[in-house]
């Protein structure tokens, strides 16, 4: 199963639409199967070993299959810097749960064998109340609201992403029954380089798909400080350098100066002011490692 998608655009109101908060984290699938769990990115890669305090999720149902986000708060307010740490590799049962991450659960698209996808999302919620997801401590139901405008207005207060905007009439097929709404201008690129000062790295350098080619879009330095953004950059990148850049036109020299090159299959998220004429990102700040966005999933987003 692939997930459905937000569309990003204006916010869309009546009657028609309900709303959630936008949580700032990571997207998952949780399969049951016959009683065994199975998480899995929007890429279709298996993280189960990543989050050992979900595995209550077998205790909702034997056969059902859940979307949400991960998410780790601070002061009640998403952090995707803090979940960083948590997406890139298995961890010990006992850590996790000094820790736990929270599942949002906010769809439920097959049950007792029955795909639901083709179900309204007003049906599909009301099945998904009537699971009993409060029986699990690391999971939460995402609340469903009917104002957005005062649903946008609050988030944007509380310094959170933004909202989503859902027809209650859609199915989960992809269309454009999900609408996103975001405070923030955000940008999944890959990193094509990276530059290190002092033993630290200081920049990556970021690049998007462009026909056959990677086209170059700007270096980022803001938000690469601390240890943990630095091992996990470290551990990534270094497994997957070369010796040229793999940009269809290389980096300005000022840019580019005392580069490492990779390849670029290492997703990561920027927030930025907009985009300048020439294509590049206006003061793009790093915000993480996408460990559930595949290299070829990655487009430009605005």
């Amino acid at each position: 199963m692939q997930p459905m998608l937000a569309t990003p655009g204006a916010l869309p109101t009546g009657p028609e639409w309900v709303y959630e908060v936008k949580w700032d984290g990571m997207r998952l699938l949780a399969a049951v199967t016959d009683g065994v769990l199975r998480l899995s990115t929007r890429g279709g890669r298996d993280v189960t070993a990543d989050f050992p305090e979900l595995a209550g999720l077998t205790a909702i149902a034997p056969d059902v299959v859940l979307d949400g986000e991960v998410v780790l708060l601070e002061d009640g307010v998403p952090s995707f810097a803090a979940l960083a740490d948590r997406l890139h590799a298995p961890v010990a049962r006992t850590k996790a749960l000094a820790r736990p991450v929270t599942f949002m659960v906010f769809d439920v698209l097959r049950l007792y064998g029955v795909d639901l996808r083709e179900r309204p999302l007003h049906e599909r919620r009301a099945t998904l109340e009537r699971l009993d997801t409060a029986a699990v401590s690391t999971v939460a139901l995402s609340p469903l609201y009917t104002d957005g405008r005062a649903l946008l207005d609050a988030t944007a207060r509380r310094g959170m992403e933004g909202i989503v905007a859902k027809r209650r009439e859609s199915p989960y097929d992809g269309g454009p029954g999900w609408v996103k709404v975001t405070h923030l201008h955000t940008q999944t690129c890959l990193v094509g380089g990276w530059r290190t000062e002092r033993g630290a790295i200081t920049a990556l350098l970021l690049g998007l798909p462009d026909g056959g080619d990677l086209a170059y879009v700007g270096r980022v330095g803001a938000g690469l400080a601390g240890a943990p953004v630095q091992r996990v950059l470290s551990d990534l990148l270094t497994d997957t350098a070369r010796a040229t850049p793999p940009f269809g036109e290389r980096p300005p020299r000022a840019d580019g100066a005392g580069a490492q090159w990779c390849e670029p299959v290492v997703a990561v998220e920027v927030a930025h002011l907009g985009w300048t004429s020439a294509g590049r990102l206006r003061q793009p700040v790093f915000r993480g490692v996408r460990a559930d966005v595949e290299p070829q999933d990655v487009r430009r987003e605005g």
